[in-house]
This record gives structure tokens, C-alpha cells and sequence, in this order.
């Protein structure tokens, strides 16, 4: 439910409906169509398999990349022309991917492509932390990382439909589709937070600044946020792999992958609401240990039931935390700064994004499979044990600045959704 706050109105989850969430879930059914076949585009264009998996993880480098330059724009330029800016450049990168004469331009154009994706994540990420009261927090990012997931489950069958009208292509043309329909949205729809909220425009902060001042948040729940990404990016490559060592066909890896990615789906709205009324730490803690626990006990795993039980049990874990990292980066952001800050913050995810999978095949090429899996599991644990130890509750705190906030603009704390 809206509520006024000293004079503006409060943004509820309503709200977002149409500037937010639809928006998000469009741009990312183009993600799901583009994501499965970059590394099939790359081999059409004479790129080694090893190449083509190259090629493939320029994605997320550029993703990595250009988090702080993307913390810049938003901080600079605000969040309307900053994804003005993100889409321009994926639709560029889309339109030269599609007409690449070679790999290596397909490579370049796939970096490109993650660098506008980063834009676009840090803008909404930093959109709606300015504008959602920290009750409501926890639900709206976890809608939003809800809507990432089901975009991404839906693109790759909206390509496969598709597909025979215009072969692997076709999958850049959704994308350009979806990424204009969504920025044309956010165009009518979203004003800058700093509008809304009546707020001085855009103020400049020093980045190196803003992280040396919250250095004490990123070796702690940085770190776990690290742990989280890590384990989400290296889940995707090591469960997979091991379905197949043990004899499974590629129908029923698809079929195990499918249904662990199915159970993460359906519990993005009650973690939301978890994380609202009991800490965010409620629904971290399980999500971490739960996913932990699956990695170790994976290579006990000989059959088609057994895998699936466990990929069930890591979905379950991976669903529990859907919008988790989100939600620490924006209640620990400061509203003087943010920008900055949750661009430092989310090179503390994709370095686990971008950094599990390598690991994991460093593990798997040094040691064994399992090793590796094991290995990761252990890696999840001590980010459990550093969540535990070393990470304050955050929404105590994101609550107490925001009373003292209201309270001296002599308004009344809103408590209810």
C-alpha cells in the first residue's frame, strides 16, 4: 500500500509493477534466448570449442567490468538516462553479434553486451533501493530477482519456438525486441529516485572514497555475497556435469537441471516476505548452508533420483535467496553515495559469478569432479561461518535510519505493505 511521507509519496510494491518488474522480465527473456547460444554462434563462425567457451564467458567479465563505471553513470547521469545508455549498447552489441563475419568480433560484441547488461542491473538495483522503504525492501528485490529467473526460464523456449523462422539469429532479435519494449517502459514510467524524493540532483561522491569508508561491509557481507554468487555460477556448471558422470543422458540432465531451476522459481515472494518480517539473515544463513550442504553431498549422488533430490535441495536453497544480494547492497548502501556504493558492491557478486566457474574447472582439472564439488561446498561454509561471526542484521539498522530520517522531517514511520 502507498503511503505519504513527509510530504512525497511512498512507493509500494504496487508500484513497481509496470516501471520494475515488467520491464525486468521482458529484458531478461531476451537474456534466456541470448545466453544458451553465444557459445553455438561462436563455433558457426569457426571458433574452437575452447575458443567458443571463451567467447561465452566475455559476458560476464564485461558484466564485472563495468560495475564501477556503471556506478559512475547512474551517480552522474541518474537511472533514466544511465538505461537509456545500458540499452543503446546492448542493442548495438545484439545488432553486431547477429552480423559478426568472425568470432572475434562476435567476442568483442559480447563484452559489449556485458557492460550494457551491468548498466542496466545497477540502475534498477540502485532505482529501487532509493525508493523502497526498507519494510518493503526484501519483497520488492526479491520480485525483482523472481523476475530475472522467469524471464530466463522463459527466453530459451521463445527461442526454440522461434528459431526455425530465423536459426540461431532469431535469438538477438528477441532480444533487441524485448530490451526496446523494456526501455521504452522505463522511459514513460520511472522518474530518477532523486526526483521523486525531491532530492538534490545526482550528487557526485568520490568512489574510492565511498569504499574505503564501508570497507568493514565488504570484507564481511561482501565476502558472503561473494560465497553466494560463487556457489549460484559454479551449481550451474558442476551439477550438470556430474548428472552426465554418472550415466545420465542429456535429456534427463536437462530434465534435473529443469527441476532444480523450477523449485528456485517459486519461492521468491515468501523469501521477499521472510526477509521483511524476520532480518535478511533469515533467509541468508539458510540459503548459503542449504546450497553448501548440496555441493558437498552431490558426489554421493549415483542415480537419476538421488540427483534430482539433491538439485531440488540446491534450488531450494538458491530460491530461499532470491534478491538476497540485492537486498544487503541496498541496506547497507548510504544515501549519500549509493550509486557508488552498489556498484562496488556488485563487483563483490560477479566476482563469484565470473570467478566460481573458473575455479570449479581449476578444481575439476587439478583434483577430480568431486573434489571440485566438495570444494565448493567447503568454500560455502566459511562464507556461512563469516555471515554468522562477522555480518550485522541489516535491516535493524536500515529500520533505525529510517525512523531517525522520518522523525526528523516530522513525519510517521511507515510499517505496513
Amino acid at each position: 500500500m502507498t503511503q505519504r511521507v513527509s510530504g512525497r509519496q511512498e512507493m509500494g510494491l504496487r508500484d513497481l509493477g509496470l516501471s520494475v518488474y515488467v520491464p525486468t522480465f521482458l529484458f531478461a527473456v531476451g537474456q534466456g534466448a541470448v545466453i544458451p547460444i553465444v557459445g553455438l554462434a561462436a563455433k558457426d563462425l569457426g571458433a574452437s570449442v575452447a575458443i567458443a567457451g571463451l567467447v561465452v564467458t566475455l559476458r560476464g567479465i564485461g558484466v564485472l567490468a563495468f560495475d564501477v563505471p556503471a556506478g559512475w553513470l547512474v551517480s552522474k547521469f541518474g537511472e533514466r538516462l544511465a538505461m537509456a545508455f545500458g540499452t543503446l549498447l546492448v542493442i548495438g552489441a545484439l545488432a553486431g553479434s547477429a552480423l559478426s563475419p568472425h568470432w572475434a568480433v562476435l567476442a568483442l560484441c559480447t563484452f559489449i553486451m556485458g557492460c550494457g547488461w551491468s548498466v542496466w542491473l545497477l540502475a534498477r538495483l540502485a532505482y529501487v533501493s532509493d525508493v523502497m522503504p526498507a519494510h518493503l525492501r526484501g519483497r520488492a528485490l526479491s520480485t525483482l530477482g523472481g523476475m530475472n529467473r522467469v524471464g530466463n526460464f522463459v527466453g530459451p523456449f521463445l527461442f526454440a519456438g522461434l528459431a526455425v523462422f530465423g536459426g540461431i539469429t532469431i535469438a538477438y532479435v528477441i532480444h533487441i525486441v524485448t530490451a526496446l519494449c523494456a526501455w521504452l517502459l522505463l522511459l514513460v514510467l520511472v522518474k530518477d529516485a532523486d526526483d521523486s524524493k525531491g532530492l538534490p540532483s545526482h550528487e557526485h561522491v568520490n568512489f574510492t572514497a565511498v569504499v574505503r569508508e564501508h570497507s568493514h561491509v565488504f570484507l564481511t557481507a561482501g565476502i558472503a555475497a561473494t560465497t553466494i554468487q560463487t556457489l549460484r555460477a559454479t551449481r550451474q556448471l558442476i551439477l550438470p556435469l556430474w548428472a552426465d558422470h554418472i550415466g545420465l543422458d542429456a535429456s534427463a540432465v536437462g530434465l534435473v537441471f529443469g527441476i532444480s531451476m523450477a523449485m528456485e522459481m517459486t519461492l521468491f515472494y515468501p523469501a521477499g516476505s521472510a526477509m521483511d518480517r524476520w532480518g535478511r539473515k533469515s533467509v541468508a544463513l539458510p540459503c548459503l548452508g542449504i546450497m553448501s550442504i548440496g555441493m558437498l553431498i552431490l558426489p554421493l549422488t549415483h542415480g537419476f533420483m538421488a540427483i534430482t533430490i539433491v538439485g531440488l535441495l540446491i534450488g531450494f536453497g538458491n530460491g530461499l535467496g532470491s534478491g538476497i544480494v540485492m537486498t544487503l547492497g541496498a541496506d547497507f548502501s548510504p544515501d549519500v553515495g549509493r550509486a557508488q556504493f552498489l556498484g562496488a558492491w556488485r563487483v563483490c557478486g560477479d566476482i563469484g559469478t565470473a570467478g566460481g566457474p573458473l575455479m570449479a574447472s581449476a578444481a575439476i582439472f587439478a583434483i577430480s569432479l568431486a573434489g571440485a564439488s566438495l570444494m565448493m561446498g567447503a568454500i560455502g561454509i566459511v562464507g556461512l561461518g563469516i555471515m554468522v561471526l562477522r555480518m550485522p542484521e541489516p535491516l535493524h539498522a536500515a529500520r533505525k535510519a529510517e525512523q531517525a530520517k522520518l522523525a526528523a522531517e516530522g513525519a510517521p514511520a511507515g510499517g505496513g505493505s
